[in-house]
C-alpha cells in the first residue's frame, strides 16, 4: 500500500489507518451491522518514519494541490463530505494521492474500505462491493480506496463498474500511470480524473519547516542551514516523502555529532551531503515517466540538442531503463527524423542496438551514448517517414491500380499469353544503369512521393533524384549520363 505521500511503506507503518477486508461472510455481515464511529488521529509512534509521522491530519495540513483543494473543487466537496463523485487520483509518488484518500475517509457518515491492487483480486473486490450493499441499505456509503489501480487487470477492474455506475461505493483509486494507458474506458467515464502536481520548492521547504518545528516531527531539535534547505528541496524533485525521510536522515546524523550539545542543532550542508548518497530517479519504467522521459529524449534529439538528450539518456540509465528499449527507439529515430540527410546514422544506432545485445551493461551505455550524440548532431530530415505516409495514404484511400503488364512475373508457362512481363526493359542493358520506363500504376504515374530536403547529404540527393525522375518519365530529352 503506499504511503501519507504515495510512496510505498510496510504493513505495520499502514497499520489502523485503513481497515483490511474480512473475507468472512458472518464477520462481514456482523461489521455491516454494527456502526462503527469515524476513526480519529492515529497517536503518534516516535518509532515510525518521519514521513509517518507528519502524515496531514485535516485538509488545512496538506501541502501543495491548490488547483484541487479550491472552495467548490470536487476534491475539496469529497474530503468535507459533500461529494459524491468517483475519482481517480493520477500524479506521482510524494504529491499525496493516499493523504487525500485517507482524509476522504474521514467525512462524515462514511466507512472505509482499502484494497491494493498488489494483493487483491476479482474475489476481494466483489467481497467489498458485497458489504458496501448491505451497508447502503441500512444508509451508510462506503468509500472503496484502491491502490496502484493500475495494475489492476481488465477483469478487476471491470468487476467495479456496476458498483460505481450505481454508486454502492464512492471510488477513491490513485495510480502514477496516466489512466488513459492503464484504466479501462468505462471506468474512465463514470470517474473524475483528478490530476496531482509535484510539488514545489515552496512546498518542499514548508512542509521541511513543519516537520522541523512540530511535535510529531523533530521537534525544533535542529536548525536547517540554508544552503542545507536547498539542497534537501533539490534532492526532494517535488516528491514529499522524499523530503522528509532525507531530512530525517540528515537530522538524525547532525543529532548523534552533536550527543549532548544544546538544543537545537545546527543542520548543514556537510552533513545531508553525508547522509543523504543522491536523489533517487523520479522515473517510473512502467508509468508516465517512461513515456514522458523518452518522449523527451527523442525531441531533444530531433532538435539537435546533444545535451539534453545526454541527460535524458543518463535518467534512464539510472533509473534502470532497458537499454534494448533506448536501442529500439535510437534506431527508429535514424530513419525516422534522418533518414537520408545522414545514412550512416542509421549504421550507428543498429551497431549500438547490436552492441546492446552482445557486451550488456554497464559498458553497452558508451555505445548508446555514441549513438545518441551522432543522432543528435546530425543533419536532420522527415523526408523518409513523410514519404512513406503519403504512399500508405494513397493506398488507404484506394489509389492502388494494377500493375503495369511489363512488370508482372513472367517465371511460369502461360505469362507470356496474358502479356505479363512482354516489354519489360532491362536498365542494366542502359550504359547509364537507368532508362525510361513506366513503373507506378497508371493512377499514380507523375506522383512525387519523396521529397529530399537540402540538409546533409540529402542536398546531393535532391539533383540526383530530380535526374533519375526526368530519364525514368522520359521528360529528359538529351538523354545524358547521370553525375
Amino acid at each position: 500500500m503506499s504511503d501519507l505521500f504515495g510512496s510505498d511503506v510496510g504493513e505495520d507503518e499502514s497499520a489502523g489507518l485503513f481497515e483490511t477486508v474480512r473475507s468472512d461472510e458472518t464477520a462481514q455481515s456482523d461489521e455491516a451491522a454494527a456502526p462503527r464511529p469515524v476513526p480519529g488521529p492515529v497517536p503518534v509512534d516516535h518509532r515510525a518514519p518521519l514521513a509517518v509521522r507528519m502524515r496531514p491530519r485535516t485538509l488545512g495540513e496538506v501541502v501543495g494541490q491548490q488547483h484541487l483543494l479550491g472552495p467548490g473543487a470536487p476534491l475539496r466537496r469529497l474530503v468535507e463530505g459533500s461529494g459524491a463523485a468517483s475519482v481517480l487520483l493520477y500524479g506521482p509518488p510524494g504529491t499525496g494521492k493516499t493523504t487525500l484518500a485517507s482524509l476522504i475517509s474521514g467525512a462524515t457518515g462514511r466507512r472505509f474500505e482499502a484494497l491494493s491492487a498488489l494483493s487483491a483480486g476479482v474475489k476481494e473486490v466483489r467481497g467489498v462491493i458485497e458489504l458496501a450493499r448491505r451497508r447502503l441499505l441500512a444508509g451508510e456509503q462506503t468509500v472503496l480506496f484502491i491502490d496502484e489501480v493500475h495494475r489492476f487487470s481488465k477483469t478487476q477492474q471491470d468487476a467495479l463498474l456496476a458498483a460505481v455506475e450505481n454508486r454502492i461505493v464512492l471510488l477513491v483509486a490513485a495510480t502514477t500511470e496516466n489512466p488513459s494507458f492503464s484504466v479501462v474506458s468505462p471506468l474512465l467515464s463514470r470517474s473524475l480524473v483528478l490530476q496531482l502536481q509535484s510539488l514545489t520548492a515552496d512546498d518542499i521547504e514548508n512542509l521541511l519547516e513543519r516537520a522541523r518545528t512540530d511535535e510529531r516531527g523533530l521537534g525544533g531539535d535542529i536548525e536547517i542551514a540554508g544552503d542545507a534547505m536547498d539542497h534537501l528541496v533539490r534532492l526532494a524533485a517535488g516528491d514529499a516523502r522524499r523530503a522528509l525521510t532525507a531530512l530525517e536522515a540528515a537530522a538524525g546524523a547532525a543529532l548523534d555529532q552533536a550527543g549532548d550539545a544544546d538544543r537545537p542543532v545546527l543542520l548543514d550542508l556537510a552533513t545531508v551531503e553525508a547522509s543523504v548518497d543522491k536523489a533517487a530517479v523520479r522515473y517510473d519504467r512502467d508509468g508516465d515517466q517512461h513515456y514522458d522521459v523518452i518522449s523527451a529524449f527523442i525531441k531533444s534529439i530531433r532538435g539537435s540538442d546533444v545535451d539534453a538528450a545526454l541527460h535524458y539518456l543518463a535518467r534512464m540509465l539510472t533509473a534502470g531503463e532497458d537499454p534494448r528499449f533506448i536501442a529500439r527507439r535510437l534506431v527508429v529515430h535514424a530513419s525516422e527524423d534522418i533518414g537520408m540527410a545522414d545514412p550512416t546514422a542509421l549504421q550507428t544506432a543498429t551497431a549500438a542496438a547490436q552492441a546492446v545485445q552482445l557486451i550488456g551493461m554497464p559498458e553497452a551505455r558508451l555505445a548508446l551514448a555514441q549513438a545518441t550524440i551522432h543522432l543528435a548532431t546530425a543533419p536532420k530530415s522527415g523526408a523518409v517517414i513523410a514519404a512513406l505516409g503519403a504512399a500508405m495514404a494513397d493506398v488507404a484511400a484506394g489509389n492502388a491500380g494494377l500493375v503495369p503488364p511489363h512488370l508482372r512475373d513472367g517465371h511460369y508457362a502461360g505469362a507470356a499469353k496474358l502479356g505479363n512481363a512482354v516489354g519489360y526493359r532491362y536498365p542494366h542493358d542502359h550504359p547509364d544503369g537507368v532508362l525510361a520506363q513506366q513503373y507506378p500504376p497508371d493512377e499514380l504515374v507523375g506522383v512525387d512521393y519523396y521529397q529530399p530536403t537540402t540538409h546533409g547529404g540529402e542536398r546531393d540527393i535532391a539533383g540526383r533524384v530530380d535526374k533519375l525522375r526526368a530519364i525514368v518519365r522520359g521528360t529528359n530529352r538529351q538523354g545524358g549520363r547521370l553525375s
